[in-house]
């Protein structure tokens, strides 16, 4: 599964040709959740309060770049990294 970010411990990644709805997995110490990417809500999985919070602060920022990536993974061809929550 392609890394598309780093940051804060929090790695952000996508599967080549996963099931709808358009969504990008985040992982945390341990913990993994889903999120859609045009809504943002989360729809599997579970992280601490403060990681889910940079996450959706991070996604809200690059909505277009992650739907972008979607589509790539999609037919599958090679996935663009996003810049990081600084």
């Amino acid at each position: 599964m392609p890394e598309l970010s780093r940051f804060y411990g929090i790695i952000i990644r996508m599967y080549f040709s996963d099931h709808n709805p358009p969504h990008f997995h985040a992982d945390y110490e341990g913990y993994k959740a889903e999120y859609d990417i045009r809504t943002l809500d989360r729809i599997a999985g579970n992280l601490p309060n403060r990681a889910h919070a940079l996450v959706l602060e991070w996604a809200s920022l690059h909505k277009e770049e992650l739907m972008q990536n979607w589509e790539k993974a999609q037919i599958p061809a090679n996935l663009d990294k996003i810049e990081p929550l600084k």
